[in-house]
C-alpha cells in the first residue's frame, strides 16, 4: 500500500513539472499586439509626428518600436527582443521609466494603465524576439 501512495504522488509531482514546463503561448503581432496598441496608444501616436516621435498604428509600429532608441532616453531601446525589462515600452507602460532615465507621464497617457493580460501579451512578444 504505502508503494502505491509514493507512485501515485510520483505521477502527481511529473504532471505537475510537465505542466510547469510547457513554453508560454506565442503571441502573434498582428493577432496579440496590433489591437492593443490601435485601441490605446494610436490615437495619440498617429502618423510619428507626435510626442515620442512615433506612429503606434498596425504594420507601422513595429518599425518605430524594434530595435529603436527612446526618444526620451536614447541609451534604451523602446522595445529590446527578447528583453521585456530593457524595453522602454514596457517601462512607460508599467511607469517605471522615470526610474530609468525617462521623461514624461505613463502610458496610455490619460488613460487607466494597461489591464494585465494584455501587459502580459505584450512581454511576452517582446520576450519570444518581438517579430511581426
Amino acid at each position: 500500500m504505502k508503494q502505491l501512495a509514493l507512485g501515485g504522488a510520483a505521477l502527481l509531482a511529473l504532471a505537475f513539472s510537465a505542466r510547469a514546463e510547457q513554453p508560454a503561448p506565442t503571441v502573434s503581432y498582428q493577432r496579440d499586439i496590433v489591437p492593443i496598441l490601435e485601441q490605446n496608444c494610436a490615437t495619440c501616436h498617429l502618423t510619428g509626428e507626435e510626442a515620442g516621435g512615433m506612429s503606434l498604428v498596425g504594420d507601422a509600429a513595429i518599425g518605430f518600436l524594434v530595435s529603436k532608441p527612446a526618444e526620451g532616453a536614447p541609451a534604451i531601446m523602446r522595445v529590446a527582443p527578447g528583453a521585456p525589462d530593457k524595453s522602454y515600452l514596457v517601462m512607460k507602460l508599467e511607469g517605471t521609466h522615470n526610474d530609468h532615465g525617462g521623461l514624461g507621464a505613463r502610458m496610455p497617457f490619460g488613460g487607466a494603465p494597461l489591464n494585465e493580460t494584455d501587459m502580459a501579451k505584450i512581454r511576452t512578444w517582446i520576450a519570444q524576439g518581438a517579430k511581426s
